[in-house]
């Protein structure tokens, strides 16, 4: 059986993290949803469907063979599995797996807001039976599998906005543990080096991997959850690590930082308080400030003192922008931080409401106030007029990329063509919206 990940109609819904990735690809614990679902089916050989603008970023970075632009002959058998399903335990997976043992051919379905939404559908023979084209279209939607003897998964998770990470992100560090410490002995950490100052609390749950370090007066403690620190990764000086947690791999974790009910992935820096936060990748806030209830992509950098608002003075629901309809609506948390599009940055003491959603390559420095609740992709510096997303400079696309460059050189990495020509397109969109007067909204 070969499993298909793939986008739906509704990719928006996760902007700006899926603004330059496809949503399978962003992380929800130490993996990504795609990871996990490929997990929860034994890591089959995996297609990857993603969006015109997206498949050349992730077939540069995955390689060709991995998005295809035709279905596998010789009768192979496709699990379709939508790139925003959170693979769990639970009735909806069950349901998955009982149709690729019986190997009936079947499309599964969820309402999510009044909308009906393709979950998954396996498809015995699938280059025979479905369309050519289908792995070239842009999403796929129930109408792709029509004809299908169809289920209605009244429960199916789905990620609809990036706060539906965080609620998983909790659940999934816990799975993840239980997962990998199966048939381990815990307290063989080979190449890690744990200060003999350094505490670890219920080591038991405490995940090190090779290389990492641990150094003296830190406090690792895995009594509210796991704790992984990963291959490489370094605890400083006096820093506490809370879980359920997980430090990505060639992370570090300052002196007297703070971090609890976190994920980070590679080459993070963090610094300060940071809480119930995922960082995709490759990003950094190393200084002194609070991160709370908030998502960051990659190639992000907190200025220092940076600090955002997670919880409002009322303990009213926090209202976010939302990537699908422009709007910014209720979210359904008390709790919701900042939410940071790849390559944005903000300078040192940058302060953000509850709820704010930084897009792509916005480059915030010397505020008036709070910046907006939504800062547009590519904007420069702060708004003409005060607290409006509208009225933001043009961040110049060639200086923009100047500056990706530089930042990704430090890690040995520089941008592909994919992403340059991914970049340019998002730069236009946004260019030609600002023409008309609507400011990214």
């Amino acid at each position: 059986m070969h499993l298909c990940l793939f986008e739906d109609d509704r990719a928006a819904a996760l902007f700006p993290l899926a603004r330059t990735r496809a949503t399978y690809d962003l992380r929800r614990g130490r993996r990504t949803l795609g990871e996990a679902t490929r997990g929860a089916f034994g890591r089959p050989p995996t297609l990857l469907h993603a969006r015109p603008l997206i498949r050349p970023v992730t077939a540069a970075e995955k390689g060709a063979a991995s998005a295809p632009e035709r279905l596998p002959g010789g009768g192979a058998d496709v699990l379709f599995v939508n790139g925003r399903f959170v693979a769990q335990e639970g009735d909806a997976l069950a349901a998955l797996r009982e149709a690729v043992q019986s190997g009936e051919r079947r499309a599964f379905f969820a309402n999510e807001a009044g909308q009906t939404t393709l979950v998954a559908a396996y498809v015995p023979g699938a280059a025979a039976a479905l369309p050519e084209d289908l792995l070239q279209q842009r999403a796929l939607t129930p109408a792709a599998f029509s004809g299908l003897p169809e289920t209605t998964l009244p429960d199916a998770p789905l990620a609809g906005h990036p706060t539906d990470l965080l609620d998983a992100l909790a659940p999934a560090l816990h799975r993840d543990f239980e997962a990998q410490s199966k048939g381990l002995n815990i307290y063989e950490r080979p190449g890690a080096d744990v200060h003999d100052g350094a505490r670890l609390v219920e080591g038991e749950r405490v995940l090190i991997g090779e290389g990492a370090t641990v150094r003296p007066g830190a406090v690792v403690s895995a009594a509210e959850g796991p704790v992984f620190i990963g291959e490489g990764a370094t605890i400083m000086e006096n820093a506490v690590v809370r879980g359920p947690s997980s430090i990505g791999p060639r992370g570090e974790v300052k002196p007297q930082a703070h971090v609890e009910a976190s994920a980070l992935g590679f080459y993070c820096k963090v610094g300060g308080e940071v809480e119930g936060t995922i960082i995709q990748s490759l990003s950094n806030k190393a200084h002194g400030g609070f991160l709370g209830d908030s998502y960051l992509g990659r190639w992000c950098n907190l200025g220092a003192g940076t600090t955002c608002s997670n919880l409002k003075n009322d303990y009213g629901e926090v209202s976010v922008w939302n990537g699908a309809t422009g709007e910014i609506e209720g979210s359904g948390r008390q709790f919701a931080g900042l939410f940071m599009g790849d390559h944005a940055k903000c300078g040192i003491g940058t302060c953000f409401n509850t709820g704010t959603v930084v897009d792509v390559f916005a480059n915030l420095f010397d505020p008036e106030g709070f910046p907006p609740r939504y800062v547009p992709p590519f904007s420069w510096g702060r708004p003409r007029e005060g607290f409006s997303e509208k009225g933001f400079p043009d961040y110049r696309l060639e200086k923009a990329l100047r500056v990706a460059e530089a930042a990704m050189a430090r890690r040995g990495r520089s941008l592909t063509e994919a992403q340059r020509d991914l970049l340019a397109a998002i730069a236009g969109e946004e260019r030609e919206k600002r023409k008309e007067g609507r400011g990214g909204a």
